[in-house]
């Protein structure tokens, strides 16, 4: 398999003085002399101008020879090579892909949007040029199909009540899940030579026809958590209440009036609402 081969062509500037002094002679010979022969210095100068090669920051020529790759050029500045030779730019440059919004099913079937942000350039000129036919449409195509892979790998979000426990998710692992991805769009664009910098998901959530439902649902985990947390904390406040009243020997209670006290108390705690107190003025039968 050939690979990228770096060439550094004829100074440009010293091929610019040649090029001038012959469209210069050319024209001054013809004119002097009244001999139009003369006046082919002034093409063959025109000819040789179209072998000069731009070579911006951050971006390289291809050369080709009639179909034949004859080399790259990275070197910034101008240059001259055969006029024969077809030039073909490819940038070095780092590009940012901002992937459309994809529908896609995550490891438990459910059908989530995602999108991916990446950060890619060029490393090896040959095989961007002629490796694949569209360089550009190629990282589109592939990151799309990388992202789809990558959301069939894992679960959208940890379902423990239902027995669905994962170490990885896609909403909160996100460095595990950006190195996952970097990883699979990186195989796939090596055989066109480009380099990943950064690939990471750009755009999560469920999609529109389950999104309701999982809300509830996400609701509803969240306040069966808090009842949990605070059912806990009232029973332990009511145990150590009974326990000081016992160490200090405040009030003699009997089981029916334990069970009376821990009744109420917990009805205090764990309510939704403020309770309204009533003061009993009697004695402790009435």
């Amino acid at each position: 398999m050939q690979k990228e081969k770096i060439i550094n062509p004829t100074n440009g500037y010293l091929m610019f003085g040649i090029v001038l002094l012959l469209l210069i002679s050319g024209i001054v010979l013809s004119v002097l002399n009244e001999n139009i022969a003369f006046i082919l210095l002034s093409v063959f100068s025109f000819i040789l101008s179209l072998g000069f090669i731009l070579v911006n920051p951050n971006s390289s020529k291809v050369l080709l020879f009639f179909g034949k790759y004859v080399g790259t050029v990275k070197k910034n500045g101008l240059f001259w090579a055969n006029p024969l030779y077809k030039k073909k730019t490819i940038s070095l440059r780092a590009s940012n892909f901002d992937s459309e919004r994809l529908k896609v099913n995550d490891k438990l079937g459910n059908p989530v949007m995602i999108s991916t942000i990446l950060v890619w350039r060029v490393t090896e000129t040959y095989k961007a040029a002629f490796d694949v036919d569209n360089y550009e449409n190629f990282v589109r195509v592939q990151t799309d199909a990388a992202v789809r892979k990558l959301a069939s790998m894992y679960p959208y979000d940890n379902f423990a009540d239902e027995g669905y426990e994962e170490d990885i998710t896609l909403r909160s692992s996100v460095n595990e899940v950006s190195e996952a991805l970097e990883k699979e769009v990186e195989e796939r664009l090596s055989i066109a030579g480009i380099e990943v910098l950064e690939a990471r998901i750009g755009y999560l959530a469920y999609a529109q026809e389950i999104a309701s439902a999982m809300l509830k649902r996400q609701q509803a985990t969240a306040i069966v958590a808090a009842r949990h947390k605070i059912v806990q904390g009232a029973v332990e406040m009511v145990e150590m209440a009974l326990e000081e009243l016992n160490k200090r020997q405040i009030v003699d209670l009997d089981d029916e009036r334990k069970a009376a006290m821990v009744s109420n108390l917990l009805v205090i705690l764990c309510g939704d609402k403020e309770a309204s107190p009533v003061v009993n003025t009697g004695t402790l039968s009435h």
